[in-house]
Parts: structure tokens; sequence; C-alpha cells
């Protein structure tokens, strides 16, 4: 029995949709947006009966509420202390599906009260809802609990994944929530699925049979930085999110003139404007902060935005402002106080001040200081040997910039050093002496023939 993945390539998690042969439904660490499960539940003439958790989320808001509104029981761990009703259970519960059985396995290390969920048939095991306990090529990461319990947590999984997961049949079937893309995943291969034989012979964190140090080694080495928003979301998702309502989201977006966002930015609103960085280049609010509409949107909206703040949005009509606002509340955003009516033309038209951000191409870069701005591990990989480098994320956090004079900012394609240049913009008040290239440090060893530097 093959449950139905819901996958957000964006955040690179899966949540899945289990029919239980009887007009219901089950579903797995469900995100916010319960509309995915409902088109998928009218399709097959079901309805959900159980939102079921692997553990308290880091990255995305839960959606065990919004399907809770519409009559699913919440299952979790008595261990999360979730602050709102809910069935708790504890390691070897089981609960019965009306003829499917899910046991609980408790599988701490991701999170301390994680646990995995192995489905049966009677009593044939089907699969297990691993969360973050198994990955395919890897595991969820264990410093998000405090970096203080990174290798307490560790040796946690170490003994999860040998002692619970890897005592499986080996043709059982593996179904995490995290995956590639997510940061909070290490090393995590293209699948979204796999089996208990297959992570055994190809996982890297445990070819080799390693012993609990080596385990440990392998999996602590594999942590980069992670988005500012993990630290908060874990507590919400435990006090329990707001019920947006429905049609979801049943929350309001409004038009805002020229005044109504002036005021809003006198009171402290920040500017995000989500066109493509092209636009963006050509002129924008003074300060605003560049976050192109696409697959990671939310992720660097999380990161990079002041939670406390108002967020004004600036985006063209040919954008899909529904996808733009799912992914902000999927990261719990939620205070959008509007849209620029009419967009940056809008502002220009009533006389006031744009600033811009040229791209230029990777054979413009001349005398220029360069700033790299991706994440370490793609730095090392390779980077021009004159720049300078700091995370994107650190940046968005208060890092110092280790430039001061003109400027080529850089990433792999153009989005996320548009989001740095302008967030040293705001930080700087001027745009004088930045530039965005539009092209990899790839791209620049070709066109220049020269060498990479690799490593720190």
């Amino acid at each position: 029995m093959e449950p139905i993945a819901v996958v957000d390539e964006g955040l690179g998690n899966s949540s899945y949709m289990l029919d239980l042969g009887d007009g219901r439904a089950a579903v797995i660490d469900p995100a916010r947006d319960p509309r995915p499960y409902s088109r998928h539940a009218r399709r097959r003439g079901l309805g959900v009966a159980y939102a079921v958790e692997t553990h308290v989320h880091a990255d995305f808001v839960t959606g065990t509420r919004e399907l809770a509104a519409d009559g699913a029981e919440i299952v979790a761990a008595a261990g999360a202390e979730l602050r709102y009703p809910h069935r708790g259970v504890r390691d070897g519960d089981r609960v019965d599906l009306g003829g499917l059985v899910l046991e609980v396995f408790a599988t701490p290390g991701h999170t301390p009260a994680h646990v995995a969920w192995l489905l049966r048939d009677g009593e044939a095991p089907l699969g297990v809802f691993t969360g973050g306990a198994l990955g395919v090529g890897g595991m969820a990461r264990t410093d998000l609990a405090g970096r203080e319990r990174t290798e307490e947590l560790a040796r946690a999984a170490y003994r999860s994944i040998h002692d619970r997961l890897l005592a499986l049949p080996d043709e059982l079937p593996v179904w995490p929530t995290h995956g590639a893309g997510s940061f909070c995943s290490t090393d995590a291969g293209g699948e979204r699925a796999s089996t208990i034989g297959a992570e055994k012979d190809h996982n890297p964190l445990l070819t080799g049979d390693p012993d609990e140090d080596t385990f440990v080694a392998r999996l602590t080495a594999g942590f980069g930085s992670y988005p500012a928003y993990f630290d908060r979301l874990p507590t919400e998702n435990q006090a329990g999110p707001r019920v947006l309502g429905r049609p979801w989201p049943a929350l309001p977006l409004p038009d805002l003139d020229v005044n109504a966002v002036q005021d809003l930015l006198a009171r402290g609103a920040q500017v995000v404007d989500a066109r493509p960085i092209d636009r963006f280049a050509r002129g924008h609010l003074p300060g605003a902060i560049s976050d192109e509409l696409r697959g990671q949107f939310g992720t660097w909206l999380g990161w990079v935005v002041d939670p406390t703040r108002p967020v004004v949005l600036v985006v063209d009509d040919d954008q899909d402002l529904d996808e733009l606002v799912r992914q902000a509340l999927t990261v719990g955003v939620e205070d959008l106080a509007g849209r620029l009516a009419g967009g940056v033309e809008t502002w220009r038209a009533e006389g006031l001040p744009l600033q811009t951000l040229p791209l230029i191409d990777v054979d413009a870069i001349d005398r220029q200081d360069v700033l790299d701005i991706r994440q370490d591990a793609e730095w090392q990989a390779g980077h021009l040997p004159h720049a300078a480098h700091v995370e994107l994320g650190a940046l968005a956090t208060g890092a110092d910039v280790p430039v001061s004079g003109a400027t080529a900012v850089m990433c792999a394609h153009g989005q996320r050093s548009m989001t740095a240049a302008s967030l040293i913009a705001r930080d700087r008040g001027t745009d004088q002496g930045l530039e965005v290239v539009a092209g990899s440090a790839q791209d620049w060893a070709e066109v220049t023939g020269r060498d990479l530097e690799h490593g720190a």
C-alpha cells in the first residue's frame, strides 16, 4: 500500500496521505495548507480522520490544527508536550485505523520526542514513516533543540536507527518527511522514498556499519547553517498555530496605496519585493528586501525578515499571489500588511525615489571586491580566488560585511545575491557601489579560463 506523497519542493519535505480503505484517510506530517489533502480526499471520496505527527517541526508550521478544524483527530507523541487537543501516544502504542494500524516507534535524535510510525496490516509491516529519523541518504540534523544537545541527540539517533529502524525487514519501504533541499536534512539524496535495505547499503551515515562515535562524527560533519525561523517555530508548533479558516487562508491581503505604505514604513514595516531580480534591479523602493517568488521564497523570507514587524509586499500583476501567501504562512510569516497597489510604477508616478542594483555578467567582474554569499559547502566546492565570503543567512542575522568598497555580490544564479545586496544596501542606506553577478563561480572560471580555489 503506497501512501500519496504531497511534496513541497521548496522546503524539501514530503507529507503523506494514507487511504484507510473505509472512506477515511490519515495524513502524516501535514503542512499548514490543507488544500492538497482536501483535493486528494475529494477525488477519492475520502474524509481525513487523522492528522499524525512524527515530531515538533522547526521548518514549517504544522497543518494538524487546520485538518482538526475539519474533524480530524490529532495524534502525536506524548513527549512532544503539545498544548492543544490531541491523542498523546508512547513507544509501542498502536493506533487502530480500522484494519490498518500505526505502531509508535520512539526514535529520538532529530528531536528529543521524535517517533516513527510503522504501518501494519494486522501484524504484517507495510512501511515506516520515519519523519527525520532516517531519510534517503541521510537523516535530519540533531542541533535544533539547542547546540548543547547536538551530540547527545546524535548518539540517541544512532541507537534509534541501529536498534529500532534497521531491525525492520530490508524490503520495508521508508517514507521520510525531510529530503533533498531541506535545511533540516544532511546529505539527502534526490529520491523521496527508499527501503530499509537500500539505506543500509547506500546511506553514507550507515555504510561500513559504523560504531557510534563514527556515526556521530559523520552526522555532525554534515551540519551547515539553518534558517533563523527554525529557532522559533518549534515553540509555536507546540503551543498550536492559529487556524486560518475557510476558504484557506482566511487572511485578507489588501491593496495599499502609496500613502498607506508610507505610513506603515514610518511605523516600522519592512518591504519585501518578490519580483524577478531583473525587475528589482531596474528600480525598487529604498530599503526593500529582494526575495524573488520561487520555490525557496518562503525559506528565505523566514530567514531574512523580522517576524515582529509587518511586511509590505511588492509584486507584479502576473505573479501568483496565492503561492506567495501560502509560502509565507508555511514558515509562520503572518503579519502581511498588504501589497503596494499598482506596484513600483505607482511609487514612481508619485515622484518618490527608487534605488537600483545593477545586474552584471561574470565577465564584467573587474577590480571591485567580490562577495560570495553561498552556503559554506558551496563556497568550499569552488570560489573565485580573490572573493570574500559570508553566508546570506549570516548577513540577514547581523554578520559584518567583510567588504566596504565597490562590491560585486554573487551566488549561483543571482536570486540569493540580489537578496544579499538588498540587505547591504538597506543597512548602508545606499545602493552606491553594489552590483549583483548574474552567474556562478563556475561560469566565471569558464569565461576567464582561470581556476577556482577550493576549501575554506
